[in-house]
């Protein structure tokens, strides 16, 4: 089972920096679930914990989304995110050798 914050025996759970818009204030927040069309975060711990969907913006160089009102972005591009997915998930690509 995955939690969603701090660590919890032997795994570690990856963390983002997120900006507030509004504020331009830098958060961490921990990934709950990160694929290239859609990253879910969780801010904030325990019973105040909030999820957050972060979508590609339209020109794809950013992911945007809202927690309580307020608009956060993360700052990096969708094809820096697939490398950053493929890197830490190497998958066999090619041919299968038997």
């Amino acid at each position: 089972m995955r939690y969603p914050a701090g660590n919890h025996g032997d795994t570690m759970d990856e963390k983002i920096t997120v900006r507030v818009t509004e504020t331009r204030q830098t958060l961490d927040v921990v990934v709950f679930n990160k694929r290239a069309d859609r990253i879910e975060v969780v801010l904030g711990e325990g019973v105040h914990s909030v999820r957050c969907a972060l979508t590609p913006t339209r020109n794809g160089l950013a992911y945007a989304g809202s927690a309580l009102g307020r608009e956060i972005v993360y700052e990096r591009s969708r094809d820096q995110v697939q490398a950053d997915i493929d890197r830490l998930n190497p998958t066999v690509r090619g041919p299968r050798r038997r």
